[in-house]
């Protein structure tokens, strides 16, 4: 028993020492350029009560909820995703507010799942919020702080990889599909699970044309040139919408100088449900899966009562400080810790030194006793 108290339960782990310097250097240099964007900083509970994250709002399964119960018996959970709670206080908080926000965040996040492949079920996670803006100036901004986020934490071997769930949408709808083939469809291409979609939709009698044109989503990853055959191989205006307000992105995210970052996948589609237009993950190597995701979701603050549009992004700060070790990125960490030794008779007088030193010049000082 005493020995196994000494062990932390499977998905979470200490930080320490030089790691944990490493971390809070990392974490200084991405708030530091979020608030060079203008996002304000705003921080959300732990937990938050279930509905925030139920199946309507299109967040985590349940079953991979920590879930608790109160003393008044109402259903807790710890918060898988920082989306749904900032949509919460910015419907509570700018309810009748016109105006453009911006919010910015960090903490962890937590996920109750045993599929974990060198993932944590505890994350510590930092991102961004645009509220009130449904332009593609608006997924431009975000996506632009997403590479000078990552550029300025050190990392400059990264790409973006950017889709619009529109396409996959009007694709669907295009096809006649009813609402659950259609999430059960997106989870096989987004898995490149090709071989089950083509059994779903054979069970669906989709004919062979349409089935076609759906699973050739899956193969719609490149550069700009991709969009041009997205669009052909669409037959739908929501669509060829969606390919356009690609096209608007390139252009703007070059007037940021990001665009040699950003590549395209059009079959790249989120187990978020609430994600409604422009969608992106961020990619180095290093690490097995994404660094940064983010994406538009207009719908989601209507569920708390506020109709306005939104897109953000987070950043894994785990998984970004795993690649920069792996790929020899250096983080800068001040040491700068001075030791001062006393002995029984010299203790005051060292005490006074040490005291000045912090109070006047700011000094770290640590007190150690001298070894004979």
């Amino acid at each position: 028993m005493g020995k196994r108290l000494l062990h932390t339960p499977e998905g979470v782990r200490d930080i320490y020492g030089d790691e944990y310097k490493r971390k809070l250097k990392v974490e200084s240099l991405l708030r530091e350029k979020l608030n060079e964007f203008g996002y304000d900083e705003i921080e959300t509970p732990t937990f938050e009560f279930f509905d925030v994250f139920s199946r309507e709002i299109g967040t985590t399964p349940s079953r991979e909820l920590y879930k608790f119960f109160d003393k008044e018996g109402d259903t807790l959970v710890l918060r898988p995703d920082f989306t749904p709670s900032i949509a919460r206080c910015a419907a509570k908080y700018f309810m009748e507010s016109d105006e453009i926000i911006r919010l910015s965040y960090a903490g962890n996040a937590f996920s109750n799942t045993s599929l974990l492949q060198g993932r944590l079920k505890e994350s510590m996670q930092m991102g961004a919020e645009l509220i009130g803006d449904d332009s593609v100036r608006a997924d431009a901004e975000i996506i632009a702080l997403t590479c000078e986020a990552l550029f300025h934490a050190g990392l400059s071997d990264f790409q973006i990889s950017v889709g619009n769930v529109a396409y996959f949408k009007g694709m669907c709808a295009a096809a006649g599909l009813d609402e659950e083939t259609e999430l059960t469809l997106r989870e096989y291409i987004s898995g490149k699970n090709i071989f089950a979609a083509q059994d779903l939709m054979d069970a669906k009698s989709i004919d062979k044309d349409t089935a076609e044109k759906l699973l050739s989503t899956s193969d719609l990853f490149g550069q700009a040139d991709i969009l041009d055959r997205a669009y052909e191989i669409a037959d739908n205006a929501q669509s060829h919408e969606a390919v356009a307000r690609l096209k608007s992105l390139l252009d703007v995210l070059k007037l940021y100088d990001v665009d040699r970052y950003i590549s395209f996948d059009l079959g790249m589609l989120s187990k978020y449900n609430y994600y409604t237009g422009v969608i992106f993950k961020g990619f180095t190597y290093g690490v097995g899966d994404a660094i940064v995701k983010g994406g538009r979701y207009d719908k989601l603050l209507a569920q708390f009562g506020k109709n306005s549009p939104a897109v953000g992004f987070v950043v894994l700060v785990d998984d970004l400080l795993s690649a920069m070790y792996r790929q020899n990125v250096p983080v800068h960490i001040e040491d700068d810790v001075i030791t001062m030794e006393y002995t029984d008779d010299s203790y005051e007088s060292v005490l006074k030194e040490a005291l000045k030193l912090r109070h006047v010049g700011g000094s770290k000082i640590r007190l150690v006793p001298k070894k004979n």
